[in-house]
């Protein structure tokens, strides 16, 4: 129902805009040099060949390895400890207000001449805030009663979640900025594109890769079946 509301609210939005908003054809932008998509991916990859670019890439890629697992794993095996979805999809609620603020206070200092410092010193708390995310998942299944949980491990949950965003948006923030400063104004779009696509690559294919890595890394026991190890999907079937 949550799904299908805001579908029908932004097809309707996005249908009144196409029909309702006329551009202002007063104001003629200044003609900017176009390329065609042959032209386009040839500059991009004169870009990414070059050195500098080539090792920045390189850093971006596998910079979030160590946190991968925390940062895909966290939620789902709290799930599996217990936690009930409804309650940690509203612990998500006051990280909003924070995730507004965080950008406009790290911009002050990602806006010097090493906006990259930021993200090295950020690093650092944010690889520690995946032995936390460990502990809480550990720790779920001790504090956990009949009723569920208790008040006080609901505050700790919240506040490392608190934590890993200031850590997270830092590192995010600074490689925005970074990637702005070293863009090639004349190419801009395309410069940005490029390295923001490469920073996202390097966000998402760690992500996957832990997913892909939980079950076969996961140690499992059968209860009440001797000689049955578990260690495939099929014998945990059975």
């Amino acid at each position: 129902d949550f799904l299908f509301f805001w579908g029908a609210v932004f097809l309707v939005t996005t249908t009144l805009v196409a029909f309702l908003k006329k551009e202002n054809e007063e104001l003629i932008p200044a003609k900017e040099e176009t390329k065609g998509i042959t032209d386009t991916y040839r500059l991009l990859f004169s870009i990414i060949k070059m050195p500098a670019v080539l090792t920045f890439c390189l850093l971006i890629l596998t910079s979030k390895i160590g946190f991968s697992a925390a940062d895909a794993v966290t939620g789902l095996k709290l799930v599996e400890e217990g936690v009930p979805k409804e309650h940690l999809a509203l612990l998500a609620v006051p990280m909003v207000p924070l995730q507004i603020i965080l950008p406009l206070v790290i911009s002050k200092y990602t806006a010097g001449p090493q906006p990259l410092n930021t993200f090295y010193k950020a690093m650092p708390y944010r690889l520690l805030l995946g032995l936390e995310f460990a502990f809480l998942v550990w720790w779920a299944p001790k504090v956990k009663h009949e009723g569920g949980f208790p008040v006080y491990y609901y505050a700790v949950v919240v506040l490392s979640y608190a934590l890993h965003q200031i850590t997270l948006y830092s590192m995010y923030v600074a490689i925005m900025a970074f990637n702005a400063k070293v863009s090639d104004p004349l190419i801009g779009g395309t410069y940005m594109t490029l390295l923001n696509t490469v920073s996202n690559l390097g966000g998402n294919w760690p992500s996957t890769v832990a997913l892909w890595l939980v079950d076969p890394l996961t140690v499992k026991e059968c209860a009440g079946a001797q000689g049955h190890s578990c260690a495939t999907a099929a014998a945990t079937e059975v």
